[in-house]
């Protein structure tokens, strides 16, 4: 049976570390870093490409940070719900900056094999994002 509190508390490091931007020790949560960002369809998969990810997303969103709402443990995932927040200062891709804050509340299911943090799955409405950013007519 999986240890929840070993599997809480590396979820818990994981967030906290994203938030202060210590890309090594989030990255040293994983046995094999990976993101799957569900809206976008992006894949993430290996440490370079999330290296590549944390670098254009901080890039554009210097501030972001999560603020955990609520975590729930699952056979194989810990499922955290929380806001993501964040002010557009940098261009993401080809579409320049607005200056504008956002929040948006997701859902992420950190999946595990046994004890071993395998992969982050995010769902989140990328409309209410790009509404609050004022990329929507």
């Amino acid at each position: 049976m999986p240890d929840r509190s070993r599997r809480e508390a590396l979820v818990r490091e994981h967030m906290e570390s994203e938030n202060v931007h210590d890309f090594d020790t989030t990255i040293g949560t994983f046995e094999h870093p990976r993101y799957e960002i569900i809206p976008t369809g992006q894949v993430f998969d290996g440490e370079e490409q999330v290296r590549e990810y944390f670098r254009t997303t901080r890039s554009a969103f210097p501030d972001q940070r999560n603020e955990l709402v609520a975590l729930h443990h699952a056979d194989d995932a810990v499922i955290v719900e929380f806001d993501l927040k964040g002010t557009d200062e940098g261009p993401l891709g080809d579409v320049p900056p607005t200056g504008k804050a956002f929040t948006c509340r997701m859902v992420a299911f950190f999946l595990f094999d046994e004890d071993q943090l395998v992969c982050e799955r995010v769902y989140f409405d990328a409309a209410t994002i790009a509404a609050q950013l004022g990329l929507t007519p």
